[in-house]
């Protein structure tokens, strides 16, 4: 892993976007890995684009700012690879993983990356509506970043998953989460 690993989500307020990228940092954190997790809000509102971000380093993180280069781009909403440029300041080694029906090559294709950067896709929708019933993203989206990026392994996050959810939520509701999270991990396809 590099020394320090920058993500940027993309997402629409009320699929768990910003919620993903904190489950996150707190699953690197586990790792002993130093992070952060904080959104970037336009129009507060359900359905309203927005940007959230991490920066997982294994060094003390001194830089206060949104991502501007990030290595790994997560897509939670691909109807917004229409309307915004996802791609902006990606690197040429950049990771895309995109919550679509699509295969891996489709959406390489359709948003013109380039041969060095790697491109995932998962039907994170889908899963989440056969595990908890409700068109949240979120969790199967972490999974299949964790697989794509290996920054955080299956067993960690699940727990932070869980740690996460923790009283808050039933146990019905914590162990669907689970399960979208670890189909997430295994149903990514790599293109």
């Amino acid at each position: 892993m590099a020394e320090t690993v920058e993500i940027r989500w993309h997402g629409r307020g009320g699929q768990g976007t910003v919620t993903a990228a904190k489950v996150l940092a707190d699953a690197c954190l586990s790792g002993g890995r130093h992070v952060q997790a904080f959104p970037e809000y336009g129009p507060e509102r359900a359905g309203a684009p927005l940007r959230a971000y991490n920066r997982i380093s294994s060094k003390p993180l001194r830089m206060h700012c949104p991502v501007t280069k990030p290595n790994i781009v997560a897509v939670v909403d691909a109807t917004l690879l229409d309307s915004i440029d996802v791609t902006e300041g990606a690197p040429d080694d950049a990771i895309f993983v995109v919550n679509t029906g699509k295969e891996p090559s489709e959406i390489r294709q359709k948003m013109k990356l380039k041969d060095t950067q790697k491109v995932y896709t998962v039907d994170a929708t889908k899963i989440a509506l056969e595990t908890i019933g409700r068109p949240l993203p979120n969790s199967c989206m972490l999974g299949a970043l964790a697989k794509a990026s290996g920054l955080v392994d299956l067993d960690t996050l699940l727990e932070d998953v869980k740690g996460s959810f923790g009283s808050k939520f039933s146990e019905k509701i914590i162990t669907a989460n689970l399960e979208a999270t670890r189909r997430g991990y295994e149903e990514v396809k790599e293109g």
